[in-house]
């Protein structure tokens, strides 16, 4: 039976926002000044082989003050949108690396501001500590809150390549103790990673897809400029998906996934200035409509091979 969610064929994070808070919500990116265990040496000096030297966070306002961050962010949105509130999202870097009271000012200074009806924090696994478990139950007991975990695939030989530092087991547990405080909890998984089939992208999707998690990020590998996997391109050892591969994986992907966990990213997109590889990807609008296309043209919507 054919599902929609206003007129899409799949769980919208615009739309389950809508639905939840009754107007339009706003993310704003923020640099809350972290770093991360898998460059400062803790884990490892590397980092992860795909992930730019801004942390993922290269749309946010670096080595600016947070809440400046936040108004300069908001005041660019007012351009486009009359109203709203938002979300304060902690994106660059490890946004749980870092002892409690600095995380519980970083976090305030963003929650105090008008408007601020949540938060959501992309970390690791590797870094939720009982303490820091503990503060982000007490912020989920008066905001909204979701945290976001970087599994990107379920294949130890993977994570290895990707030098992603930590095992399956790790994310497990993490999964487990958010969920036992009532947390929504967001995974990442990249679609693309070296030496990974679609047999294996599948089955990262069917393995999160039953962890009953609120919702997903499907990301495309993107290669940029200053990463430690630009190696791999130059030796020849990296291939990239052309736009309409990637297409009808994602809308494999999405008929997997149960009708009720929220889909908050589809594709993703690179600075221009650094991305060096795929470059379709620029067009994430084009990307997108491609989605919805395909779907109609399959006939298909999330969960129609779920079993849900």
């Amino acid at each position: 039976m054919l599902m929609e969610w206003d007129n899409k064929r799949y769980y919208s994070l615009n739309y389950f926002l809508r639905q939840k808070f009754g107007e339009k919500i706003f993310k704003i990116s923020l640099d809350g000044g972290f770093t991360c265990p898998n460059r400062d040496g803790r884990v490892s000096k590397n980092g992860c082989i795909f992930c730019s030297p801004r942390g993922s966070g290269d749309f946010t306002m670096k080595n600016k003050d947070l809440s400046l961050q936040f108004e300069e962010a908001k005041a660019m949105m007012r351009k486009k949108w009359k109203s709203g509130k938002y979300i304060g999202y902690f994106q660059a870097y490890t946004n749980t690396y870092a002892p409690v009271e600095v995380l519980r000012e970083k976090y305030n200074t963003i929650l105090e501001k008008e408007n601020v009806i949540g938060l959501a924090i992309a970390t690791r696994p590797d870094c939720l500590p009982t303490d820091i478990l503990e503060l982000l139950e007490e912020l989920n007991s008066r905001t909204y809150l979701w945290v976001e975990l970087g599994l990107q695939t379920i294949h130890e030989d993977t994570a290895g390549l990707i030098n992603r530092g930590y095992a399956l087991e790790t994310y497990i547990s993490a999964v487990e103790e958010l969920k036992k405080r009532n947390i929504d909890v967001v995974t990442h998984c990249i679609l693309g990673l070296p030496g990974e089939t679609k047999t294996d992208i599948l089955k990262t999707i069917d393995y999160v897809a039953k962890t009953n998690t609120q919702g997903i990020k499907l990301h495309l590998l993107h290669l940029m400029k200053d990463t430690p996997m630009v190696r791999l391109y130059e030796e020849g050892r990296l291939k990239f998906m052309d736009k309409e591969r990637y297409v009808d994986l994602v809308v494999d992907c999405i008929e997997k996934l149960p009708p009720d966990m929220v889909i908050h990213r589809l594709t993703g997109d690179g600075p221009r200035a650094t991305l060096i590889e795929p470059r379709w990807s620029l067009n994430k609008w084009e990307v997108l409509n491609a989605i919805d296309e395909k779907l109609v043209e399959r006939d298909s919507w999330q969960g129609k091979k779920s079993g849900l």
